[in-house]
Parts: C-alpha cells; structure tokens; sequence
C-alpha cells in the first residue's frame, strides 16, 4: 500500500436518518482505533502453562477522534443536537486503501477552544453502539 493522504480519511454523518451520509467539514485530524477484548480460559491444564484465549470472544468495539475547524453550519449543528439529544445515528469512516467502516456511533465528547489570535477549534470522539459493517476498497 501507497502513503495515503490523511484529508482522505473523512468522517461522515446521516444527517437526516435516510441513508445519505455528508463529511463532517473543516476537520484536519482524524484517528480510528478497532480494539477487541481477549476471554482468558486458561487453566491448570493448560499446555506448558501458556495463557489460552476463546476464539471469537469478547467485546468488540470502536473509537473515532477527529479534530478542526468550523466550516459548515449543517453538520455542526448536526453534531451538537446528537451530542445533547444522546443520539446513535449512523455514521460512516472512509479509510483510504482500505476501505469504509459504517455503523451506530454515539458522540462521546465535543470540545470547543479558540484563542484570542486564532480560529475556534473543535474537538470530536465517538464510540461504537452496535455492529459495525466493513466494505473493502
């Protein structure tokens, strides 16, 4: 795989609940973290005392970060009532030469900060809450 350019990584959100998704504007950073909790079954009986793990256990789960700048009035608003209605809509993660990641996301923290000689900025972390689908480029 090629070096990627990290404006290529979009975070999208539905907007509106019908399946038509629209990039979260003005945003420069952008992290996805996949992560899956391990079941130890180990015991006494296990081979030379190695730790032993379930296959296809545990919790799965997902983390989106991203951070910028106010561009687009729609998702910011957008963003702000999910936050505060404590909604899960569906959001969708575009990672280049790889693929898109869909799914119920909840917006776990918003921060807003600005300085007097500078652009307001925003911060933006999602967690997973349901089953996340994968199509591969």
């Amino acid at each position: 795989m090629a070096a990627q350019n990290g404006k290529d990584l979009l975070i999208k959100v539905d907007l509106t609940g019908d399946g038509q998704f629209q990039t979260i504007a003005g945003l420069r950073a952008t992290r996805v973290s996949f992560n899956a909790e391990s079941v130890d079954v180990t015991s006494l009986e296990s081979e030379g005392g190695w730790r032993e793990l379930l296959s296809g256990a545990g919790v799965k789960s997902a983390a989106i970060s991203g951070s910028g700048v106010f561009r687009d009035t729609g998702t910011d608003e957008r963003a702000r009532q999910i936050f505060f209605d404590g909604e899960v809509p569906d959001f969708q993660v575009i990672i280049p030469d790889f693929g898109t990641v869909e799914g119920a996301f909840q917006i776990t923290a918003l921060e807003y900060a600005g300085s007097h000689d500078g652009e307001a900025t925003y911060e933006l972390s999602l967690a997973s809450a349901g089953a996340l689908s994968f199509v591969a480029l």
